[in-house]
């Protein structure tokens, strides 16, 4: 019975719900960093060198269908890789920030009197008796 305990304590308690906010919050953070990338980054990427639009570079591995006309060729687009990986890279970024940032506020939240406060402490204690 106690491992059911601590499943209902687990599924109604304040982490699954802080768990569910945070995928939320992840999913929506991720589809506004892909059209970051997309749409505001890549293109003046792509024109600096030369008008290339980074999700049409593709190496054309081979012909599908036979040949037939409008058959559509196979390829390994590697340029829609490329912003992927940016978006990837965006978001490892942001995480790091977030948890330097929590982590800095937690030690400062953790750091209790200095040892000369404590030592300061016991002395006028001490002078008291």
């Amino acid at each position: 019975m106690g491992m059911l305990k601590d499943f209902k304590e687990f599924a109604l308690g304040s982490s699954l719900i802080d768990m569910a906010t945070g995928i939320i919050i992840g999913v929506a953070s991720g589809k506004l960093v892909s059209s970051l990338v997309e749409n505001v980054i890549m293109p003046p990427i792509g024109y600096l060198l030369g008008g290339t639009n980074f999700s049409d570079l593709a190496y054309k591995l081979a012909e599908t269908g036979g040949g037939e006309k409008g058959a559509e060729p196979l390829l390994l687009k590697w340029g829609a890789f490329v912003q992927s990986f940016i978006d990837f890279l965006i978001i490892m970024l942001v995480i790091f920030i977030i948890i330097k940032v929590a982590t800095r506020n937690k030690k400062e939240e953790e750091a209790g009197p200095s040892q000369e406060d404590l030592l300061t402490e016991i002395r006028d204690l001490l002078k008291d008796k």
